[in-house]
């Protein structure tokens, strides 16, 4: 788990500075995702994987000022980013590994997690968490801002069934970890799937 931690770190503290003008079109379907979370005013969201904090601004936006935003990240140099951003006015910035997150049970609204499924080194154990964090009938959105066919494309990669976001697979993982998959959307331009907290 030290190594799988270490490898990610290394991966994102390289890519933070420039992460943003990496993908500097990306605002606009961040919004809308965070838009179908379903947050009201005075909720509570984290951020799971912030990174430098994209989300940040749209979560602000939806639970407004009474609400609460959290982002948590693993890796310094992306939380830095988002300070740089100026994206720290929009919520609490923690420091933390998803899979172990310094939150009571029950206490968020929701959650949004743009691209971490992926680099979780135990999937199951940190959806599981994320389900620890939640309250009952709470949400969570996976997304990201392409979908799996452009994204394997992007990587080089084939589409395979194998892979974590794919409907089936990602439907029993949420299961196994809390969660009851509300709805999926697979497009080239986004994917993103909703998933609610069973009790």
């Amino acid at each position: 788990m030290a190594d799988d931690h270490a490898h990610i770190q290394d991966f994102f503290s390289v890519r933070a500075a420039d992460w943003d003008s990496r993908f500097p079109d990306d605002g606009p379907a961040y919004a809308a995702a965070v838009g179908e979370l379903g947050l009201r005013p005075g909720g509570t969201v984290l951020d799971a994987g912030c990174g430098t904090g994209r989300a940040l601004p749209s979560l602000r936006a939806t639970v407004g000022p009474g609400g609460k935003v959290l982002g948590a990240d693993l890796t310094s140099a992306m939380l830095e980013a988002a300070l740089l951003a100026g994206r720290g006015t929009n919520g609490t910035l923690l420091l933390a590994d998803v899979s172990r997150l310094p939150l009571r049970a029950g206490s968020l609204d929701g959650v949004f997690a743009a691209g971490l499924i992926s680099h979780l080194p135990s999937p199951g154990r940190g959806l599981a968490e994320l389900a620890r964090v939640v309250r009952t009938g709470g949400r969570l959105a996976l997304f990201h801002p392409i979908g799996r066919a452009a994204l394997a494309a992007r990587h080089g990669r084939a589409l395979s069934d194998d892979d974590l976001r794919a409907e089936p697979r990602l439907a029993s993982l949420l299961a196994d970890s809390g969660w009851r998959l509300d709805s999926y959307t697979d497009e080239d331009d986004r994917f993103l799937a909703l998933a609610v907290r069973t009790g």
